[in-house]
């Protein structure tokens, strides 16, 4: 065995110059759950700053933020996101759909939608689709009172 408390925590450990030697028995396991806890935050921080993660080239990210005209949190309201959730995910086009409610005094909108696509070409089928057209035209002209678009590409 190595001068580690466990093979697979040499890499953490030598980081964080952790010694078997420095370990009672009964401290092992509670060094060996942190150094996974370590590890497991560690690679999620470097997921989300590399290339690996978030849009990749040609990918479209369309986002839309908005207010309706039902009380915020109140049954309608959850009814138009669980709609909206439903409709648009049948879309095939539509990746990664999330439905969002403000939380921040800095934006007085209440409510986002956000989802990515592949490609333009996606997105332009989505924006054409019969679905989201019957969605736009039956309730989103109906239930939101103000919005704002945005997409984005990676640059």
């Amino acid at each position: 065995m190595s001068e580690f408390c466990f093979p697979e925590c040499s890499a953490v450990c030598s980081i964080l110059r952790i010694r078997k030697s420095a370990h009672m028995k009964r401290r092992n396991f509670i060094h060996h759950t942190g150094t996974v806890a370590l590890a497991t935050v560690t690679t999620g921080l470097v997921s989300a700053c590399s290339d690996s993660s978030g849009l990749k080239q040609g990918e479209i990210m369309h986002t839309v933020i908005f207010d309706l005209k039902h009380p915020v949190s109140s049954t309608e309201a959850r009814k138009f996101l669980d709609d909206g959730r439903s409709i648009l995910t049948s879309i095939p086009v539509v990746r990664n759909f999330q439905a969002y409610k403000q939380c921040s005094p800095k934006n007085d909108f209440q409510y986002g939608f956000l989802m990515t696509f592949a490609n333009r070409s996606d997105f332009d089928t989505y924006s054409n689709h019969p679905d989201h057209n019957k969605f736009v035209k039956e309730r989103w002209e109906t239930e939101v009172t103000r919005f704002q678009e945005s997409d984005f590409e990676k640059i």
